[in-house]
């Protein structure tokens, strides 16, 4: 049994499944339906990483989610996949009897032709993550002063699937010097250790947005589509390899530049496995980029843990808690006591950061009335209704010393009327 087993996976990663995802769909074979924590723990994987190889396989069919929360899996029979390949080499095999004639003659009129004296071959493009790993490796293999990887967080996995990580180790024991700047979330975190022990690796605080690859400065492996550009899967990867000057210039100023705003990767780890209690999360400007995908990273390592397909943040709390920044802030800005003399320092202080028309509109009880408000946009006219008074609110407790209550405009009337807001102290 064990060595049918054997067998069985070494015959599916030979078309391309990776070992431990060939584990996972012959565990569900063998099991009938299963939930990814169930597949994960029957075939022996961390639960974080088997979720990866699941999704995996049903991008490619072999295994199809049935039922509601948490999902089941179930795999493609063995005998339909088998004849699922047959079926596709059969029509490659056509293929390629087909355009047999017109390909030879092709390459016959390329080998005829004179070639130009000044032709020098510095570009090289490769279709396929499978012929994009092979070349890769080779280029690897033969390096001699240093390779630095730009690469997104997503791109790790692969890097171990196509033993990229083999060819690197082996060049850093030979003395060159590797540094590789990715994307460390809480998903792969156990690939960034793996590159660790081989590699200087720093996590980039903005988003890796080229997959650049530079050889000794002397050729650049840039990757133009794939999973992260035009296309859906590896197979429809397409990289291009340069030797040209500009091109190299060009891979090693991005590297530099990512490199020298990122963080040593024991850094990461701590932020990721021992967030502060308070867990707050800046956002900085010119630099938001980086918070963002914070939250992007802590919102699918929910997904991924739970399996649930779609997260709601609740809008209206992360509004109200903008606008009690905002308010702690503008509070500092202006002056008065009473909730008159507030409301008089907040004209002038509306007009002078052109935040919109505020007017006294009453007196008692205090209303205020804001026409072109910064935050009734175009898009989301709403968010002002939320925003605003909780905004003025706080304005007018730091300086009242009570709670006050500040109405919502009426949305029926804000729109051409513009936003009116009571104050009331409690």
């Amino acid at each position: 049994m064990v060595q049918t087993a054997t067998t069985l996976t070494e015959f599916l990663v030979e078309h391309r499944i990776p070992e431990r995802g060939a584990r996972i769909y012959l565990t569900a074979c063998r099991e009938g339906a299963l939930t990814a924590a169930e597949l994960a723990r029957l075939a022996g994987l961390h639960r974080v990483e088997a979720y990866r190889y699941i999704r995996g396989l049903e991008e490619r069919g072999l295994l199809r989610p049935t039922g509601s929360r948490p999902a089941r899996f179930v795999a493609l029979p063995l005998d339909q996949l088998i004849d699922r390949w047959i079926r596709r080499t059969s029509d490659r095999l056509d293929g390629l009897r087909t355009g047999r004639d017109r390909l030879i003659n092709e390459w016959r009129e390329m080998m005829s032709a004179d070639p130009e004296p000044d032709d020098v071959r510095k570009f090289a493009v490769l279709e396929g993550r499978a012929a994009t790993h092979r070349f890769l490796r080779k280029r690897i293999d033969g390096a001699s002063r240093e390779i630095r990887l730009t690469v997104a967080g997503f791109a790790l996995a692969p890097a171990i699937d196509g033993a990229i990580d083999r060819s690197l180790r082996a060049a850093a024991e030979r003395g060159v010097r590797v540094r590789l700047v990715t994307e460390i979330s809480a998903a792969n975190v156990p690939e960034a250790r793996h590159f660790a022990a081989l590699a200087e690796v720093r996590h980039a605080r903005t988003p890796v947005t080229t997959r650049a690859i530079l050889v000794d400065r002397a050729g650049a492996l840039v990757f133009v589509s794939g999973e992260d550009g035009l296309g859906t899967e590896g197979e429809h990867q397409i990289a291009l390899w340069s030797s040209a000057p500009s091109v190299v210039a060009l891979a090693r100023g991005y590297h530099h530049r990512m490199w020298g705003h990122s963080v040593p990767i024991a850094q990461r780890l701590v932020e990721l496995e021992g967030p502060a209690p308070t867990a707050a999360l800046s956002v900085t400007v010119g630099s938001a980029a980086a918070s963002f995908q914070r939250l992007k990273e802590i919102t699918e390592l929910g997904m991924r843990a739970t399996g649930l397909p779609e997260v709601q943040l609740d809008l209206p709390d992360m509004i109200q808690a903008l606008a009690r920044q905002m308010g702690r802030e503008i509070s500092a800005q202006v002056t008065g006591q009473s909730p008159a003399e507030v409301a008089r320092s907040l004209v002038t202080y509306y007009h002078e950061h052109a935040l919109g028309d505020l007017e006294i509109a009453r007196d008692r009880p205090l209303r205020l009335k804001v026409t072109g408000c910064f935050a009734c946009t175009p898009q989301w006219p709403e968010i002002g209704r939320v925003l605003c008074p909780k905004m003025l609110g706080a304005v007018f407790e730091a300086h009242v010393g009570t709670p006050c209550q500040v109405s919502a405009p009426d949305p029926r009337r804000h729109a051409t009327k513009g936003c009116q807001f009571t104050i009331t102290p409690a």
